[in-house]
């Protein structure tokens, strides 16, 4: 077994499961190996595949979803866990879990969820992940939820930084399973949210210039681009263009990451940090781009934003996804036979509970599966039909 530093999260040390476990058959893995096992096996992770990433259910075969962009990150995640000495699964498990708690479309339907659920106490997709996890999944006998380890639920909560106003979604989980809320979490928790970052950045890229939304000649505006294709086109001089920019991606991607380990290394090694509660306690994140390059990163996003995410083409199909969402979640308010007979079943009587059990039902489809209730319904809505 390869060696952890001191600072890691350890699996024999963990602060447990809500509910014991006693007897089940377990197997020769340890607690962070059945906390991705979990995820892995569960409904809410196989329905990412029809999950929007950047395109609303994309005709072509070769795009993003939500379930190849959670496993992407999840590469890039144990990558960076390796390099650290950090625990590589507990990482993972994070990385292939983060995205969980999405709705369908992306933030377009986060965004009409949180509208719907304005006097209900909002929408946030980081604490349904929690929900979801804690108690909408329940695969087994005794118990809701997963019941997954104590430090998975806290890097899940706090994978972007402590939690000083939690909703409340974040507040029900925190009561049913204390999480330490306002502290940092995990460095493994901290790779996993920039693990994200590098993923995203680099393979929305791609899909926005496979999708003809992008141009290289646009991208070479952004200076970290350009720098790497200047590289490229050096070392690959006479092969194709699509080679060329698969090339780009990969290599940016490499530069991402290098940078990210030096930068995290010197900021433990500047801390002084000796153990995971030293990394709590901090104050500040030990995981993190140097400032050049964190510049560089901003500068890149902010160039997505501005000519990719906000693209007209996206900002019309986000515009049909929350009409869709809303739509749902006023017919199911007005009237619950549309939902499966489990989910009427369960239906609170009561406010804001019931706006609630909606948000759960609705958050958990998939774009192709709202998009065809949105249509039984008698909904109107353009967009993409591949699906």
């Amino acid at each position: 077994m390869r060696e952890m530093a001191a600072y890691a999260c350890d699996p024999g040390k963990s602060r447990g499961r809500l509910h014991e476990e006693g007897d089940a058959v377990r197997g020769p893995r340890d607690a962070f190996q059945r906390d991705r096992d979990r995820i892995i096996h569960s409904i809410s992770f196989r329905r990412l595949r029809h999950k929007t990433q950047v395109f609303i259910a994309p005709d072509g075969d070769h795009f993003r979803v939500r379930l190849t962009h959670s496993l992407e990150v999840a590469q890039i995640g144990r990558t960076i866990a390796r390099a650290l000495g950090l625990n590589e699964d507990l990482t993972e498990a994070l990385c292939l879990a983060h995205d969980i708690g999405h709705p369908p479309f992306g933030h377009a339907g986060e965004d009409a969820l949180e509208a719907a659920m304005a006097g209900a106490g909002g929408f946030d997709h980081n604490a349904h992940t929690l929900r979801t996890l804690m108690l909408l999944e329940t695969p087994y006998p005794h118990w809701d939820g997963l019941n997954l380890t104590w430090e998975m639920l806290e890097g899940l909560a706090k994978h972007n930084g402590p939690i000083h106003q939690p909703g409340w979604a974040m507040q029900a989980a925190d009561a049913l399973r204390p999480l330490d809320l306002e502290s940092w979490p995990s460095l493994e928790a901290q790779v996993a949210a920039l693990a994200d970052d590098i993923a995203y950045d680099n393979h929305d890229i791609d899909d926005g210039v496979r999708a003809g939304l992008l141009s290289m000649e646009q991208l070479l505006e952004v200076p970290l681009v350009a720098d790497g294709w200047r590289a490229v086109t050096a070392r690959c001089a006479g092969v194709t263009l699509q080679r060329q920019r698969s090339e780009l991606i990969r290599s940016q991607i490499g530069v991402m990451v290098n940078d990210l380990i030096a930068e995290t290394r010197r900021r433990i090694a500047a801390s002084g940090v000796r153990s995971v509660e030293d990394v709590r306690a901090a104050g500040q994140a030990l995981c993190g781009f140097s400032p050049a390059m964190r510049d560089a990163e901003r500068d890149l996003k902010a160039f997505m934003y501005a000519n990719l995410y906000h693209h007209q083409s996206q900002l019309d199909a986000a515009a049909g996804a929350r009409t869709v969402v809303a739509g749902l979640f006023d017919a199911y308010h007005g009237d619950d036979r549309g939902m499966p007979e489990s989910w009427r079943a369960s239906m609170p009587a009561s406010e804001p509970d019931r706006s609630r059990h909606i948000a759960d039902f609705i958050a958990g489809m998939t774009d192709r599966y709202a998009i065809a209730r949105f249509r039984e319904m008698g909904g109107q809505v353009d967009l993409p039909e591949g699906f």
